[in-house]
């Protein structure tokens, strides 16, 4: 009785360790195991790793920007965005064969944005900065620029350089190179959602002084614009624009490809003069 009992014994411990091999073979091969890495790279578009084709399947290219004059606005009572940039952006797309899509991002979140294929590019001015760089595919330099103090134009001459600004409260738009400039200048400041925010803020008295883009504020303060009481005086550094798209993404050769093209054939100086910007132009 105790010889069969060891040999029924013995065969219950042989299938036990069976069944928990193949358990543990099959835990090994489930791609749904937790223990998988959560933040596993992916390709930039589909299956073949091509940003370009995954644009060319949806049959769109969605451009992430923020309000920003002369490069992406609506005209009041309009839902169109117009601009250098929107209008260039609906250019590309077109020369893709796609549909452009144009949608607000929070300036914030661009690469996230990006990342989660929310949108495809990021297209609004944007600061060629060291970190841009790093966590995009970036296209190279098509409009030149420079950070620029905003102030109440009777206050000007008591503002004219970053030194005499010292004691200001700046609004700057969050994750933006002004806010950038603000910490290199050990300025004090608020982070607001956009630049038009920030020279609001300026208007209405509720900050000091703002750091907004040159272009912007060639086109949204001073005479002629809604904003007659306000100007610029110093000029924090000087910088270059251009497009983001996923890091690895082809979409950036391509567009630079878009870009020599359209300076050779006169196109985007061109567009450039209907918006003011042409001084800008990398060329």
């Amino acid at each position: 009785m105790k010889k069969a009992l060891a040999v029924i014994l013995s065969i219950v411990t042989v299938l036990a360790s069976v069944m928990l091999f193949a358990s543990c073979k099959n835990k090994e091969n489930d791609p749904t195991d937790s223990a998988a890495p959560s933040g596993a790279a992916t390709t930039a578009g589909t299956e073949t790793g091509s940003d370009l084709d995954y644009v060319k399947s949806k049959g769109k290219l969605v451009i992430g920007v923020t309000e920003f004059a002369p490069m992406d606005y609506k005209k009041e009572g309009s839902e169109e965005w117009i601009g250098f940039d929107a209008d260039l952006a609906k250019a590309f797309a077109k020369s893709l064969g796609v549909e452009a899509e144009i949608v607000l991002i929070d300036w914030n979140n661009k690469v996230f944005d990006l990342n989660a294929k929310t949108i495809d590019c990021v297209w609004n001015g944007m600061t060629l900065t060291d970190d841009v760089m790093a966590a995009m595919e970036t296209s190279k330099p098509y409009c030149k620029n420079a950070q620029v103090i905003v102030v109440p134009a009777d206050k000007a001459d008591k503002y004219a350089t970053a030194e005499a600004c010292k004691e200001l409260n700046f609004a700057v738009e969050n994750g933006s190179a002004g806010k950038d400039m603000a910490d290199e200048n050990g300025f004090k400041y608020t982070e607001v959602l956009d630049q038009a925010s920030a020279v609001a803020e300026v208007a209405s008295g509720t900050s000091d002084a703002a750091i907004i883009d040159l272009l912007m504020a060639g086109a949204m303060i001073g005479e002629g614009t809604g904003f007659e009481n306000l100007t610029y005086t110093a000029k924090l550094n000087s910088e270059n624009y251009g497009v983001g798209f996923r890091k690895g993404s082809d979409l950036a050769a391509k567009l630079n490809a878009f870009f020599d093209a359209s300076l050779a054939d006169g196109s985007m100086e061109s567009l450039a003069k209907q918006y003011g910007v042409q001084e800008s132009l990398v060329k």
